[in-house]
């Protein structure tokens, strides 16, 4: 595939873009946190003192927030009376914590990036690995946001229902395993959903799974589910309906030891339900800006989270279906298809028979 390159002036307006983005990105995550963006949604045009008086803020930092948000297409501005307001199109992506593409928490992930750049720049020198749980904490909180709203969004109305049965042996009560749940988010989801069921989340790193059993604790769905620290390939086969990989199988150092424990762990009729990044299947394939943030993720934290295992596949998170299709049949399972996707995610149910 032959890509278009640009003049160096052309290229240098695209970086000066790039780190205007990264710059602003700052901006962005501030007026989250401060409760701005939630005020101007679907408050009509507002002056940076009704703002700021709304908020609680000094007029003069909010004044300089908001032609910064004006000036990256964020909000409108209107000369004419001094005016901001935020589209109501863009509020589902900066003031709407529940919807699938509240894509704020992101900058939480990148924030983790910077702060561990020093460590991710050594990875490159020496080949060795980053386990997560080396991360900066704001890694786990920022992907446990970012992957929520989706898993409710998704997972059982489109997901789950996509594969054939799973949604009538939950409802009727099944016995299901989270390998890799990190905070819990996709076991608390499907717990709240199937509430006969029973779940386990299992995760190596133990500060995540404190944190899940709180945030079970507190979503009020604690009779139903459970989490342990165990690794993928260390929790009981106890003979599961359904075990669930959330957007973590490409992270592992050897995802087809941890598949082939899933199959000795599953029932002759189960399923696997594997979610994973969307990507295409070679690199041609992946020219955008979804597989450009991928790929960045997977530089500093999917590959050397891998590498920091045994085996150290590392899989990347732009894998692709053909991959790891082949990871799940060389496991031994018979049959992987997809069964459903978003713009971010491929969904994909593996069987034995």
């Amino acid at each position: 595939m032959n890509m278009q390159v640009k003049s160096t002036e052309a290229f240098a307006g695209q970086v000066i873009s790039d780190v205007g983005a990264t710059l602003s990105g700052v901006m962005t995550n501030i007026g989250h946190k401060l409760g701005l963006y939630k005020a101007l949604a679907g408050a009509g045009k507002l002056t940076s003192a009704d703002l700021a008086g709304k908020c609680s803020l000094a007029e003069r930092y909010v004044r300089e927030w908001l032609n910064n948000q004006v000036a990256g297409g964020y909000l409108t501005y209107s000369a004419e009376d001094q005016t901001y307001e935020l589209p109501d199109a863009y509020v589902p992506v900066l003031a709407d914590p529940d919807s699938p593409v509240f894509l704020v928490p992101a900058l939480e992930v990148a924030a983790s990036l910077w702060l561990d750049e020093e460590r991710i720049a050594n990875v490159f020198r020496t080949g060795e690995g980053i386990a997560w749980g080396d991360h900066h904490h704001r890694l786990f909180c920022g992907s446990e946001s970012l992957f929520r709203p989706g898993y409710k969004a998704f997972l059982t109305t489109d997901w789950i229902s996509a594969m054939k049965g799973v949604t009538e042996k939950l409802t009727a009560g099944a016995r299901v395993a989270d390998i890799g749940c990190g905070h819990g988010a996709s076991t608390i989801v499907l717990a709240a959903a199937f509430p006969k069921s029973r779940f386990i989340g299992f995760d190596s790193h133990a500060d995540s799974v404190s944190t899940a059993r709180e945030r079970a604790s507190d979503a009020g769905c604690a009779d139903n589910i459970q989490f342990a620290a165990v690794d993928a390939q260390s929790y009981p086969r106890d003979n599961y309906d359904l075990i669930c990989f959330m957007d973590c199988l490409h992270d592992m150092g050897d995802p087809v030891g941890a598949a082939r424990h899933a199959a000795n762990a599953l029932k002759v009729d189960g399923s696997v339900l594997l979610v994973e990044p969307a990507a295409g299947n070679a690199v041609e394939d992946n020219i955008n800006p979804v597989s450009r943030l991928y790929y960045a993720a997977s530089t500093a934290v999917c590959t050397p989270c891998s590498l920091s295992q045994d085996v150290g596949l590392a899989l990347g998170a732009q894998a692709g279906e053909r991959r790891l299709s082949e990871v799940m049949l060389e496991a031994g399972f018979v049959s992987v298809e997809r069964v459903a996707e978003t713009p971010f995610n491929i969904i994909l149910e593996a069987k034995l028979s």
